[in-house]
């Protein structure tokens, strides 16, 4: 049984900063401390954690919106997950971030929601306070 993850969370950078903290090899590296190997085009591959997380790029645009068909290397044999990342720029010139991530193994569930706020969101945030001083 697969269930959907939702997590909205915002953070004082624009969406294009955003984006790239999760669409750019180099900055996905830098933020996570793991390699990240991540195709700039549609149907392109991509590889993050140092090989725990792959899958393919399914849709891009730009500070709006990603779309991966997505799978960590714990997930049972042929399983794939859908993780959206939306992106809007909030009233304050900031950025929200609406994740949905969509066929997540049941019990699988809770440390994948971890894993998101710890590997990303928490290290984001720091990274944007760091750029801003």
């Amino acid at each position: 049984m697969c269930k959907t993850i939702k997590q909205k969370v915002k953070f004082k950078a624009s969406p294009m900063t955003i984006y790239q903290c999760i669409a750019d090899s180099k900055k996905v590296t830098t933020l996570t401390g793991e390699t990240a190997t991540i195709s700039k085009h549609i149907g392109g591959t991509f590889s993050t954690m140092s090989g725990k997380v792959s899958g393919i790029i399914v849709d891009l645009a730009p500070s709006k919106r990603i779309v991966q068909a997505w799978r960590r290397s714990d997930f049972p044999e042929g399983i794939f997950s859908m993780a959206t990342f939306t992106l809007k720029e909030t009233s304050e010139g900031g950025t929200e971030v609406v994740l949905t991530h969509r066929g997540v193994p049941k019990e699988l569930i809770p440390d994948v929601e971890e894993s998101w706020r710890q590997n990303y969101w928490d290290k984001i945030r720091t990274t944007v306070k760091t750029q801003s001083k």
